[in-house]
């Protein structure tokens, strides 16, 4: 019997110590709001926090998790910069076809946890690796400033 801390709550189940975290979340503990996308940690649909820090889910193996805390979209609003984001992104209508934007604003309130205050090299840095096919990105950007300073660009 397996047991982590998901959203601040201990959940406990049974898995294959090599299976990866984003199968857990998604199919045994039925949160669905990370996806999957590419399985090679890549395009960072299945984004999630690990104590605080943005990773990618499908090639995080379970046993690699142990006792920290995991945070994921279903529980970053609880948070003062995830709920910033998910406002900014509900203000500036980020989502288009909308798959990749659980990854999208759980690697955006990471930087905003981080720096409060990020400049446009900060923002790339921190998006770098998250892939949008329908290419919001420029709208991303507006909702990451949008949160950080209050004020629609």
């Amino acid at each position: 019997m397996l047991t982590i801390q998901v959203n601040g709550e201990q959940k406990s189940f049974e898995a294959p110590a090599d299976m990866p975290l984003l199968w857990v979340l998604r199919d045994i503990l039925g949160m669905t709001g990370s996806k999957f996308g590419c399985g090679i940690a890549q395009c960072g649909a299945c984004t999630v926090h690990i104590d605080g820090k943005p990773v990618r889910s499908c090639v995080l193996p379970i046993s690699a998790v142990r006792d920290r805390a995991i945070t994921t979209i279903e529980g970053v609003g609880a948070s003062p910069a995830g709920a910033k984001v998910q406002k900014a992104w509900l203000d500036l209508e980020v989502i288009q076809c909308g798959y990749c934007q659980s990854g999208q604003i759980m690697s955006a309130a990471a930087l905003l946890a981080a720096t409060p205050n990020p400049d446009d090299s900060d923002i790339d840095a921190a998006m770098a690796g998250n892939i949008c096919r329908c290419g919001t990105y420029v709208r991303i950007r507006a909702a990451i400033k949008q949160a950080a300073t209050g004020r629609q660009s």
